[in-house]
């Protein structure tokens, strides 16, 4: 997986508050969008469950129907937090990584997003929407950059 989305926001709080905020928290500040949601019921109420090591992110939708987003691959609060991202719509083998790194500058912390792997996925399925994926990226980085200020804002 080699493409990247990299976005990075900074927030007027300790790593360990930021960490807290981004897994605790994360059904509070999602945001669904159109051009990326998880599923055609919307994104659902999202979740790491269990909050701990072993975790995975999943979400619930109204109806009660649960759907693993991807698996914690990487957990070490304050600093980084790495987990697969697969839609539903994904073939068998197709799946994102999301990772992402708190980094203490001076009295804030920079939250840094990496989502990569988009370039393993066709520009011709739907999760893409036909976009070459250099524009496919800028558009998800504005998603991700939305969703980063939207958790600083419950902070």
């Amino acid at each position: 997986m080699s493409a990247a989305v990299i976005v990075a926001l900074r927030v007027a709080v300790t790593p360990q508050v930021a960490f807290t905020a981004f897994t605790r928290d994360i059904g509070r500040w999602w945001q669904s969008h159109p051009l990326f949601q998880l599923t055609r019921k919307g994104d659902g109420m999202l979740r790491f469950d269990p909050e701990g090591p072993g975790g995975r992110l999943v979400t619930r939708f109204d109806d009660g129907a649960e759907w693993e987003i991807g698996l914690v691959r990487h957990r070490l609060p304050g600093e980084r937090l790495a987990f697969g991202w697969r839609l539903p719509s994904f073939a068998v083998g197709q799946t994102t990584e999301v990772d992402v790194r708190f980094e203490a500058i001076g009295a804030e912390t920079r939250v840094t997003v990496e989502h990569r792997g988009w370039d393993a996925i066709p520009q011709s399925h739907g999760a893409r929407h036909g976009f070459e994926l250099m524009l496919f990226q800028r558009r998800l980085g504005e998603h991700w950059r939305g969703l980063l200020k939207a958790m600083a804002e419950r902070i």
